[in-house]
């Protein structure tokens, strides 16, 4: 089965993995004309709800967050607005400009409120050197509360490597390695443009070559999973990660890891 799930051009949904198709990740991103509405409900899940751009109302039982969103671009150099709902929360998100959001879901647990992640709330980070240079926002680290979910977004410039050297983490090892699927949804600058992503195990059972266009999403079940991005065009991806521990612990493809060393 592929593991790139390709976008649609037209209609509230713009991508959207098939549901049990992971275990523990589920993903959905949307776009909202102004005045349009998306209903959303957690169930037994976790989720978070990130604005990828535009401006909304987000309101549920015991929170109502007015006016949420001041970037028109996932390329602008800023911090997304972001909400967590745990389970059995519903909530309603109102467009009030043209909206692109993204709804990531893990397994969920009690214990758990409603809160708005505003942009300053978010640690922002330079990973990596030289072509290999990323531009990184953790929206909801493993540091912050939550049962399952990760969620980190990433831009990457014009000829980069972006996770890379190749990394993985589908072994239940820690604190050497934790167990995580994961999954990528890209969007590029201009959006005509592509990126390349591999999806390779270390005896190749599992390795997937992909072109990766505008509003795709790339699934990683396990795996190495590094990107490169052609001249002349610049990469944004958001990560969803959640597996049985919530902790990001990699391990590096040994056959690359001297590139470290450069």
């Amino acid at each position: 089965m592929s593991l790139l799930v390709k976008s649609s051009k037209r209609g509230q949904t713009m991508v959207a993995l098939e549901e049990g198709r992971l275990a523990y990740v589920g993903f959905s991103a949307y776009r909202l004309s102004l005045g349009e509405t998306l209903p959303v409900s957690a169930g037994d899940k976790e989720l978070c709800l990130v604005l990828l751009s535009g401006r909304v109302n987000i309101q549920g039982e015991g929170f109502d967050w007015q006016n949420l969103g001041d970037r028109q671009s996932v390329f602008e150099d800023s911090s997304p607005f972001a909400a967590y709902l745990p389970p059995g929360t519903d909530a309603q998100v109102t467009a009030l400009s043209d909206v692109q959001i993204a709804v990531c879901a893990a397994p969920g647990a009690a214990g758990f409120e409603p809160r708005l992640i505003r942009p300053e709330d978010c640690k922002r980070s330079v990973r990596g050197k030289g072509a290999n240079t990323r531009y990184v926002c953790d929206i909801l680290p493993d540091s912050e509360p939550a049962h399952s979910l990760l969620v980190v977004e990433v831009r990457t410039p014009s000829g980069h490597s972006s996770s890379y050297p190749p990394h993985k983490h589908d072994t239940d090892d820690l604190p050497h390695q934790s167990c995580l699927e994961e999954t990528y949804y890209h969007q590029i600058n201009p959006p005509q443009g592509f990126v390349f992503q591999r999806v390779y195990t270390d005896d190749r059972s599992l390795d997937q070559a992909m072109a990766v266009e505008n509003s795709d999403l790339v699934v990683v079940p396990k795996g190495y999973h590094p990107v490169t991005v052609p001249y002349g065009y610049e990469s944004y991806y958001l990560n969803v990660m959640a597996g049985p521990k919530r902790a990001w612990h990699f391990h590096n493809d040994p056959q690359h890891s001297w590139l470290l060393d450069l």
